[in-house]
């Protein structure tokens, strides 16, 4: 088996020069940072907004969202309009969120400017996951994206003790950097417009992102998620009949191959997430470890794990699908179980690196299992709603973490 994959790539008459791994990374990474970094400072958010903290805490939601929906937006630019459209204007829609937070006095337009930040964040993520080209790079993206987003609880409360809390939440602006460089490699893309120049499909797009809205919805108000969520289905289901090649491909949803990989992304994605929530408040209950030594063995749990998915990725040309896969469900499956029931403090750290490992790991692997499957025009489409799966883990996470453990 050799040992790269062919790239999820969108239309190209000449070859794509592809950017170093460690720069695609900081594309990528640093939104992971942003969307961490207010956990630890909502009472400072709160009490400078003049809100609740309860109130705060949709600054983090808001983000969650704008990324699930956002993730999907930007593909579908990838796959209409070509590499170098999607990333400035990914990198525009940053900035002016950046911007817009940094200087907003009120909550509803820190809000609007954390939402245009994350989705912002999820178009440098479709530019670099379109440009990995293998497994091995794709695990250095999703790497990253583990470390920066273990490491951002604890660098939004060292800035902000610094400085303020603004400080932090315009860490995710750090993957403005790489644009430049990206910028570059990508000049080989011609034309502009892939030759895929299909209209857009503007219905199917409204439907997916009220898909994925509702279902964020549903751990905080389930009578009004779910019933929205079955009522958004249907149609959505009619659509993609109708227009086969849309938003939603028919090639892709109809893919094995990409059903099982966003359906085992989805569910590791959601595990970890949860673990990264209600870990702390399970250590306080069930160990006599302190404050400081939770949050110090958690960050080096995650860190650890995170680091460790990428030599997963980068053996998983020599290692085979079904083994990685088969490593992938057996730690999966082992890390909530630990969680839920190890009353000794390393268990829960070790359940945390497992956890996290499991989900960078498989972010990496199976995106690019699932993109392979996918006809080469709708690839972007493929990785878009691939990574949707991933985030819809990360938006429902917490929730359901303050349901079953935090509350």
């Amino acid at each position: 088996m050799s040992a790269a994959v062919s790239a999820p790539r969108i239309t190209a008459p000449t070859p794509l020069r592809r950017p170093p791994a460690l720069c695609l990374a900081l594309l990528a990474a640093p939104i992971a940072t942003g969307a961490n970094a207010p956990v630890l400072i909502l009472p400072d958010i709160a009490r400078s907004l003049g809100v609740s903290t309860a109130h705060a805490t949709w600054v983090v939601t808001a983000f969650a969202w704008a990324m699930t929906v956002g993730t999907p937006l930007f593909a579908a630019l990838v796959r209409h309009r070509g590499l170098r459209t999607t990333l400035l204007a990914s990198a525009v829609a940053a900035l002016a969120g950046t911007a817009l937070v940094a200087v907003a006095p009120w909550l509803p337009l820190t809000l609007l400017g954390r939402a245009a930040q994350a989705a912002g964040g999820a178009g440098l993520i479709a530019v670099a996951m379109n440009l990995a080209g293998s497994a091995r790079r794709m695990g250095a993206i999703t790497a990253g994206f583990g470390i920066l987003g273990a490491a951002g609880p604890l660098l939004g409360s060292t800035l902000a003790g610094m400085v303020n809390w603004r400080a932090p939440l315009a860490l995710s602006a750090l993957a403005l950097l790489a644009v430049p460089a990206v910028w570059r490699h990508t000049a080989s893309t011609a034309p502009e417009r892939p030759t895929h120049a299909a209209p857009f499909d503007t219905v199917g797009a409204g439907l997916v992102a009220a898909l994925a809205s509702a279902l964020v919805l549903i751990p905080m108000a389930p009578f009004v998620g779910a019933p929205a969520a079955a009522a958004v289905a249907l149609p959505l289901a009619l659509h993609v009949r109708r227009r086969p090649d849309g938003f939603a491909p028919a090639a892709v949803l109809r893919s094995r191959a990409f059903v099982s990989s966003a359906l085992l992304a989805f569910s590791f994605s959601t595990s970890y997430f949860i673990l990264l929530f209600a870990l702390p408040e399970l250590a306080q209950r069930r160990t006599n470890w302190s404050t400081e030594s939770i949050g110090t063995g958690q960050l080096a749990a995650l860190l650890t794990g995170s680091a460790l998915s990428w030599l997963l990725a980068a053996a998983a040309a020599r290692l085979g699908h079904r083994r990685v896969l088969t490593v992938l469900i057996a730690l999966g499956t082992a890390a909530p179980l630990t969680a839920a029931f190890a009353s000794w403090g390393p268990a829960l750290l070790l359940a945390a690196a497992a956890a996290v490992f499991v989900a960078t790991g498989s972010n990496a692997v199976l995106s690019v299992h699932a993109a392979q499957h996918a006809p080469t025009a709708q690839r972007p489409a493929a990785i878009g709603l691939f990574v949707l799966c991933y985030q819809l883990g990360g938006a429902l996470g917490p929730a359901l973490a303050t349901l079953l453990v935090l509350t």
